[in-house]
Order: structure tokens, then sequence, then C-alpha cells
């Protein structure tokens, strides 16, 4: 599958079958895992690094006048036009551009997607799950969710998973905040909700388990470190330097693989991943690391299943 076009023809055919779950198949996969091989990788499935990829879906969903390279300057009641446009970038060029660079590479993503930006690209989103990417629910818009009384909080995360399920099929289980920022009781409602890990913690370079209402409940860590927003926009990093940087996060991750276990996580929205500059050195950055033996790359409810199925899975 060379290119999105070709991608879109051969859909007609397959339907809705991309969409099935493969966390189904994991099981199985897992149980056929020596216990050798696993004591010696620290990862169940034989990897030695596992890297983890987020595509973040959020263009469509964003208020007027949301924050963007534009001067801040915009007065008062009027919307910022050519401003809005960077965000439709997004969906017009950047996601596409991600999906079939990530098809060369031959790896799968999690894609965070909020429930107005499904909405109103419906088509783009099915294309993402049936690429085989994982859909993860990012709040049903970009309002403060840490803010909200429970059951409003409870009603705004439900809604981005139903938006979600309605349109691609397919039932969230992880869950990530808007700039990570939950609540007090947002754990608790993603336990209540049936959701599986979340990503909103940056304190481990693996996933680990925690308790939420007396189950366990798993942690896939996010990253800023690796991450185009807080690079790219935050410290007008060049595409260069954002190249270097993760790879060296990479080589000391690698290395500190060989005697613990390690996960790299990656992260990617759809206006600033998305563009040539960063998809070339996205595309050349994830070369390097498939080069290494034993480097994985997994969606991130095929992690949070390993860890939540592992008795030496670190618990908090």
């Amino acid at each position: 599958m060379s290119s999105r076009r070709n991608f879109i023809k051969q859909t007609g055919i397959i339907g809705m079958v991309g969409m099935i779950n493969p966390i189904e198949t994991f099981a199985e996969v897992s149980q056929t895992t020596s216990f050798l091989t696993s004591q010696k990788t620290k990862w169940a499935d034989g990897s030695r690094l596992v890297v983890s990829i987020s595509m973040q879906f959020e263009a469509g969903g964003q208020p007027d006048n949301a924050e963007s390279p534009f001067p801040q300057n915009i007065q008062k009641g009027y919307i910022d036009l050519p401003a809005a446009t960077w965000y439709h970038y997004g969906y017009k060029e950047g996601i596409p551009r991600m999906l079939d660079n990530w098809d060369r590479l031959g790896v799968k993503v999690t894609s965070h997607m909020v429930g107005t930006a499904v909405l109103k690209n419906p088509e783009l989103a099915k294309e993402i799950v049936q690429r085989g990417h994982e859909a993860a629910a990012h709040g049903m818009n970009w309002s403060t969710q840490y803010t909200m009384p429970y059951e409003e909080e409870k009603k705004f995360i439900k809604d981005g998973v139903d938006a979600i399920k309605n349109i691609t099929g397919f039932t969230a289980v992880g869950y990530n905040a808007n700039w990570l920022r939950r609540g007090t009781n947002t754990l608790n409602i993603l336990q209540e909700l049936g959701f599986k890990y979340h990503i909103d913690d940056i304190s481990r370079d693996e996933p680990f388990i925690i308790q939420v209402k007396n189950k366990d409940f798993a942690v896939v860590p996010y990253t800023l470190r690796c991450n185009d927003i807080v690079l790219i926009e935050g410290k007008n990093f060049s595409a260069d330097q954002f190249l270097q940087q993760v790879k060296m996060e990479f080589d000391q991750l690698y290395a500190e693989s060989e005697t613990q276990r390690r996960q790299m996580s990656i992260s990617f929205h759809d206006r600033i991943g998305g563009t040539p500059q960063i998809v070339k050195a996205a595309n050349d950055l994830i070369q390097y690391m498939q080069q290494h033996k034993g480097v994985s790359f997994k969606r991130k409810d095929e992690i949070a299943e390993m860890a939540l199925h592992d008795k030496t899975t670190i618990r908090e």
C-alpha cells in the first residue's frame, strides 16, 4: 500500500474489517513467549526496547483563536482566520502524510483523538483505524477538564469515547487529557468507563501499574522531551535539532535496555509532525532505530496489555 489514494481505493472491498481490535490476539501471542526469553529481555514478547509513537488528532476540534505560531494580538471580538488554517493543515495534509510514512516504515501508532475533531473529519478518523492504528480518547474538545465536577467530567470523557466508537467502530481503552492535566477524579472515571490505561504521566521510562478503585490500571508514560509541540513550537527547534535530540534519547535508552525494561515515547501532532520536514526527520529516525536488534514499535494499548499481564511490571 504505497499511498493514501491507493489505500482509499482498496478499502471499498476491505470495509470495516480493519477496525477489529488486535488486542484479542495478544494473549495468544504472549502465551507462546518463552519464560527464558522474557527474563533476558525484560519484555514479555522478547523485545529489547519498545518504542511507542503518538499521533495527536486534534485539528478541527480547537476553539476559535486557539494558540498558534501567529502573533497573539488579534483584537477582541474577531476570529483569527489565517491562524485557523494552521490547524486545517493537520487534517488536510499532516495526518495523511504521516499515515503514508507509517505504512512505508511498517509501524503502528496510537492516535489520541479529540471527539469534535473526529466528528468533523470522520473519513480520516476511520482511515486511521482501518490502517491498523489505535484510536485513543483525548476528550470531547479542548475544554479544561480538571476544573469539571465529577459527572460533568465523566460525560466529557464518555462523549469523546462515543464519538470515536460511532465513527470508527473502535472502543478506546487509553486516555490522554489536554496537556496531560487530568483532575483528581479523572482516573476513577476512567476505571468506571472501562479504560485500561492513561498516558498523563512522565515519571518513568517504562510502563507501570497503579491501583484505581482497588483494581489494576496501567500507566504508559508520555513524553515532553521527544514531543514536537514542545520542541518545534515551544523551543523553535529545527528539524535537524529535533532529530538529533530524539536520536540521542534512543541511543541512551537502548544502552540501558540491555539490563532493564525500557520504553521510548515519541509524540507528533497533526499540524506539526505532519509537515514535510518533520515527516522526513521521523522517517530517518525510525529507519535508524530499526537497524538495532530487538527494537519493536507498539501501540499503547498493546503496551498496556503487556504490562497488566506481566508479574514483573513495577507497581506503585
